[in-house]
């Protein structure tokens, strides 16, 4: 069989080449442009754009959003993955299915979908109103659809991973009279501690930046109800175009950190599937 590496080395430093420009252009090259952009007037003007009050309101808000998502999504992932992977039972290929639905639903529409549930004309907004319950354009409709668009991740990344590692150990485990929450805490969970904090990083970093679905349940409210993209955004339009990319810098780095603990979380899992 002919190896790719017979190929003519212009060919291969051609490809390289073409792959190095594209990541340049796309990548690289926008992220220089962002913090170039930020510190363009100065420590002071950036430090004084991030420490600006409704800044860290949306600081707030974002991390709010991350502290509950994030957890809730961990566990639901992880008992989906146990459930898919570990068990035969009817409704099993509609899990499945369901959980993979925020991948091909907009996230425009899913916020459109929360406030026909819970907005003042939907379903629910009559009986929220005489309850004094506000949750669109308010912090518990931001928090829902984060957690929408951001459940599938680690459920996503454990399935496969429980799959490939079968269930001998557990039931090893069973027989020799270890409890179900031994089992797990033991046997599970060592062994699928890198592919879980891989899905932790993917669902904290889409959180930090999703845009489309909080947008719609925000309301953009100053100071209130703007996450750190959207607050990205209203900067913009005010033509703070220095305060919008000092605020754009915090998620760039973000991105960055989520980005070397993906490869290194990457590396880890591999390491351990070998």
């Amino acid at each position: 069989m002919a190896s790719i590496r017979s190929e003519p080395a212009v060919v291969r430093r051609t490809l390289t080449a073409l792959a190095l420009l594209a990541l340049g252009g796309f990548i690289v090259l926008p992220l220089i442009m962002v913090f170039a952009q930020a510190f363009a007037k100065g420590w002071k003007a950036y430090a004084g754009a991030v420490q600006e009050p409704d800044t860290l309101s949306a600081i707030e808000l974002s991390l709010l959003a991350v502290g509950i998502s994030v957890p809730m999504n961990l566990l639901f992932g992880v008992a989906a993955a146990w459930a898919v992977s570990k068990f035969q039972f009817k409704g099993r290929n509609v899990l499945v299915t369901l959980i993979d639905i925020p991948f091909g639903v907009s996230p425009v529409v899913s916020g459109l979908i929360y406030v026909l549930v819970f907005g003042a004309q939907g379903w629910l907004g009559p009986w929220l109103n005489q309850h004094n319950i506000r949750i669109i354009f308010a912090a518990p409709g931001i928090v829902l659809a984060t957690i929408f668009v951001t459940f599938p991740f680690v459920a996503r990344e454990l399935i496969p991973l429980m799959e490939s590692q079968g269930a001998d150990e557990e039931e090893a485990a069973l027989v020799l009279g270890a409890s179900g929450w031994q089992m797990f805490w033991k046997v599970t969970l060592p062994n699928i501690k890198w592919g879980l904090l891989y899905g932790v990083v993917l669902c904290t970093a889409r959180s930090l930046g999703e845009f489309g679905a909080v947008s719609v349940v925000s309301g953009h409210i100053r100071g209130q109800t703007n996450t750190l993209p959207l607050h990205v955004e209203i900067l913009y339009n005010d033509y703070n175009y220095s305060g919008a990319f000092a605020v754009a810098s915090l998620l760039s780095v973000v991105a960055v950190i989520s980005l070397a603990l993906k490869k290194f979380l990457e590396w880890k899992t591999g390491q351990e599937s070998q």
